[in-house]
């Protein structure tokens, strides 16, 4: 769970913004709602809905502690079902950077 929160944190608030300024799109003073829109139709990001979902997830980990020990597999069982949408969107992003 640590992990997968980590890996999304870091391309929310590191990765994406990086893209961004590579490609010398002017969004570093921009909402981050922008900056996923750009990245979505740049083909960076497969959509901005998926990107919300896989935010959720996280969040769930970060702000939701429940006692119900089905609840908290039901939560882990999404995020294992949401890393290959992480590995996706890496995917995408590496020849960019390989690129450098």
């Amino acid at each position: 769970m640590l992990r997968f929160t980590k890996l999304q944190d870091a391309m929310g608030a590191r990765l994406l913004p990086a893209v961004l300024d590579h490609l010398q799109e002017p969004f570093e003073d921009r909402p981050m709602l922008d900056k996923l829109h750009r990245l979505e139709k740049l083909g960076y990001l497969p959509s901005v809905e998926l990107w919300h979902s896989l935010r959720a997830i996280r969040n769930r980990f970060a702000h939701d502690y429940p006692q119900d020990e089905a609840l908290r597999a039901a939560y882990l069982n999404e995020a294992v079902h949401a890393v290959p949408h992480l590995v996706a969107v890496l995917t995408t992003i590496k020849p960019l950077v390989a690129g450098r």
